[in-house]
């Protein structure tokens, strides 16, 4: 996936969740943050960004910061971008030939990122975005999320009733040594996501080739439990 009209910028303070300034040119534009994680181990002030001018020049914010540099890697923090590089990717071959690709399927009670036939088993895929790395190692989440918990839950019952199950962590970085949950942030994450694996359940992590204006998934990358 590609992005247009990308402007590079300094990021000065996030006042919230959805936005942040960044001195772009000279001047401090505010800008939608497409992340509603943390993120505070990317977002210090000083740090190198790139933003995205809208099309729309009636918006409210005219950018959206897309990506930032940390340690010598550009990390891309869009949080809409790990469904599209995975639909990308998905359709490309990454798991093999599938049929009948779908995204937003719902099942019981859980709505997941993408379902599709493979082998003539019906089979359900939920994507988590990563964006937190330390000391090499990619680790999910960076907050709390009952939400992802919820996820493999839902992921796990499938499996349980027959279906395909996988989970995807499109790590929006590379090179990383290999993933893990994260247990000190969100053990009851981790806890789901150790008795998804118990329970059949597919456990995928894919790092991504990341520029300034592009992400596309990259090789795939251990799984620590």
């Amino acid at each position: 996936m590609e992005y247009a009209n990308m402007v590079a910028g300094r990021f000065l303070s996030r006042p919230n969740r959805f936005i942040a300034q960044v001195d772009i040119q000279g001047q401090t534009q505010i800008c939608h943050v497409k992340n509603t994680g943390r993120c505070r181990e990317l977002l210090i002030p000083g740090a190198r960004v790139w933003c995205q001018a809208a099309a729309n020049p009636n918006r409210k914010t005219q950018f959206d910061l897309i990506a930032v540099e940390k340690g010598g890697r550009i990390i891309n923090m869009d949080a809409q971008a790990p469904n599209q590089a995975a639909a990308q990717w998905l359709s490309a071959g990454g798991l093999g030939r599938l049929e009948d690709l779908q995204p937003e399927v719902t099942l019981g009670d859980s709505r997941f990122d993408f379902s599709f036939q493979k082998g003539g088993r019906r089979c359900y895929l939920e994507v988590k975005g990563v964006t937190l790395e330390e000391n090499g190692v990619a680790k999910f989440p960076d907050a709390p999320t009952s939400r992802g918990t919820k996820h493999l839950k839902g992921l796990t019952q499938a499996a349980a009733q027959g279906y395909g199950a996988y989970v995807l962590f499109v790590i929006q970085l590379q090179p990383v040594a290999y993933f893990t949950p994260n247990d000190g942030t969100d053990p009851a994450f981790g806890q789901a996501l150790r008795a998804a694996k118990a329970a059949g359940v597919a456990l995928l992590a894919m790092d991504c080739q990341v520029t300034p204006w592009s992400m596309a998934i990259g090789q795939p990358v251990e799984v620590r439990l």
